[in-house]
């Protein structure tokens, strides 16, 4: 079920936003009694694109790219994953990257998207990743479900073995994780998300408090240690992810940021190793946010990936 928000002719605009706009912007869809905000948009002809953010952050993580990307597809879709940003962020849940898909399955569905190209950053990854896996089920079946049409990643876990998380995430994975999380505030957060980011390309202290307030949101830094699950459950189902990329018949593309110290460099080469016809496009110096860190070639990179698409008659 989609509710629109107060100002809808805004999702139409490809102007880039500030953070209270993109809220007010955005749309609410319910499914098994939760809600979850999203942002839609798009006045081009390139079909449909699901953006799928990471941890801990949100949709807003797209408003650099937002114009660009509402000037070529058809329509964009751009949801806060349940416990994140300005989605509901139930304390009982059984967060998962499986009833994360769950979700944007049913979005897709109840905007009327049966073909969708992916973009998708860290947690988002894994997300795409199962969304490949199903729709490889399906097309061994012969059954009917979403299409997946192409994927392009940014930095994120797709190999677990080269994934290497942040000291905070690892404790948030044990029993100290809700003890930790009553002790932390905007400072220690800005220095944990600062590290993540490339040395020359640093969050400015304004991107650090929208990153924070949306954190913060409907006591969002309770859920944390149940959101981090998804760091296991990438070890725990390696092989149908990984297969996912290898098999898939979408084309794929990796934009990474070489200077991420959670999955930069080793994940190029990773994806390099394991991927066939692998396409990368590294980003010396940029760290875990590309698409925040480096907006213009993130764009370009992006937009030359679906020009070659288009050229060879891809679907859109």
């Amino acid at each position: 079920m989609i509710h629109r928000n107060t100002d809808g002719t805004a999702d139409r605009a490809p102007q880039a936003a500030g953070l209270a706009a993109w809220r007010q912007a955005g749309l609410r869809f319910a499914h098994g009694g939760l809600g979850q905000f999203y942002r839609r948009g798009g006045a081009g002809s390139a079909g449909a694109l699901l953006c799928l953010h990471g941890f801990p952050t949100a949709s807003w993580d797209w408003h650099a790219l937002w114009p660009t990307l509402v000037a070529r597809f058809a329509r964009v879709l751009a949801p806060d994953l349940l416990g994140f940003g300005w989605s509901d962020k139930p304390p009982g849940h059984a967060y998962s990257v499986l009833d994360q898909a769950d979700r944007c399955e049913a979005l897709l569905a109840a905007e009327g998207v049966r073909r969708v190209h992916l973009l998708a950053h860290d947690l988002g990854d894994s997300v795409a990743q199962e969304l490949l896996a199903r729709d490889l089920a399906r097309r061994a079946e012969g059954a009917e479900g979403l299409i997946v049409l192409s994927a392009v990643f940014l930095n994120g876990g797709l190999f677990p073995e080269v994934h290497r998380p942040r000291l905070v995430q690892r404790l948030l994975l044990t029993p100290l994780g809700p003890w930790l999380v009553r002790r932390y505030d905007a400072r220690r957060f800005g220095r944990s998300l600062a590290a993540v980011f490339g040395p020359r390309t640093q969050p400015s202290a304004q991107q650090l408090q929208e990153f924070w307030q949306l954190l913060c949101h409907d006591d969002g830094l309770r859920v944390l240690p149940q959101l981090i699950g998804y760091i296991p459950e990438r070890r725990a189902r390696r092989a149908r992810w990984v297969g996912a990329l290898q098999r898939t018949p979408a084309p794929l593309r990796l934009i990474v940021g070489l200077a991420d110290p959670v999955s930069g460099a080793p994940l190029a080469a990773r994806y390099s190793a394991c991927v066939p016809r692998a396409d990368v496009v590294p980003l010396p110096g940029i760290g875990h946010y590309p698409q925040i860190e480096a907006a213009e070639a993130v764009a370009a990179d992006f937009l030359a990936f679906h020009d070659r698409l288009a050229a060879r008659g891809g679907p859109a």
